[in-house]
């Protein structure tokens, strides 16, 4: 049980050494932001006309009023299950990893300016204020889910975090390192959320899911988000020219599919077996 109580906390201690990792390499090491560039290249060479309009509707999904909304529908759910402390959390959470987004990305604001980007993108960008949304969106859905469904619901909520983060990275707005700060913030937040439900929260009955397939179905569908507006043969050509947009690509998905799966893993404190 004491083993257990403490993975959350470890999870907040890697999503803290993540976030300053990434952050010294993206602000700080001239050699960090060169991959960061090459791998947006390889993302903005993926805004087309053809599906501008579906990738701008996707970024917008974490602007604040969807945000507010798709937020109260989880404190809603959380309370129809009689969790109130689920709830309470959930709402801390909501606050809390925007708020703090904002406040460090103006802390420390700096340039990073790129020859090729029609637009330069903004000084105060790191993290990104729409991948924290969205990863927070993702893993206060699986706090409040009831247990039987919260493997779905991981995968549904990675899924919907990747898809934000890389429609953000194709329309030139942020750089790849501030999506990965972006769901590292709400990683640290949302881990220190779970230990302390580990103290104050009953258990609930335990649910044991099959995570091979499912994470198996997860990579799947992030490889096929990564290469979406470039069709049938140019895709082979596509990544073989770009293999660091190709790496950058799948370690937004895999930090995504960790962050769900911890969370769905860890958020039934002191459960029981199913009888």
């Amino acid at each position: 049980m004491a083993v257990r109580r403490s993975l959350p906390l470890l999870a907040a201690f890697a999503c803290l050494l993540g976030l300053v990792v990434v952050g010294v390499l993206a602000l700080l090491v001239p050699a960090g932001h060169e991959r960061d560039a090459a791998i947006l290249h390889g993302f903005v060479g993926l805004d087309r006309p053809g599906v501008r309009y579906e990738v701008r509707v996707l970024a917008h999904l974490c602007d604040t009023l969807p945000y507010t909304c798709a937020g109260a529908v989880c404190v809603g759910v959380a309370l129809a299950r009689g969790r109130a402390w689920r709830a309470l959390a959930t709402g801390v959470l909501l606050v809390a990893t925007c708020a703090s987004t904002e406040v460090v990305k103006h802390l420390l604001a700096h340039a990073r300016l790129e020859n090729w980007l029609s637009t330069q993108i903004s000084v105060a960008s790191w993290p990104s204020g729409h991948s924290t949304a969205a990863m927070t969106l993702a893993l206060c859905a699986v706090l409040v889910a009831p247990t039987a469904l919260r493997a779905a619901t991981a995968l549904l909520g990675g899924v919907f975090a990747v898809g934000v983060g890389y429609a953000v990275l194709v329309l030139g707005w942020h750089f790849p390192s501030d999506v990965l700060g972006g769901f590292l913030m709400a990683g640290l937040w949302t881990s220190l959320a779970v230990a302390v439900l580990h103290r104050v929260e009953a258990p609930e009955p335990a649910w044991h899911p099959a995570w091979k397939p499912l994470g198996a179905l997860g990579g799947l569908v992030a490889v096929v988000a990564v290469v979406v507006g470039v069709r049938g043969d140019s895709v082979a050509l596509y990544t073989l020219e770009r293999p660091t947009f190709v790496a950058g690509a799948l370690t937004i998905a895999l930090l995504a599919l960790a962050l769900v799966t911890a969370v769905s893993a860890a958020s039934t404190p002191g459960a029981r077996p199913v009888r």
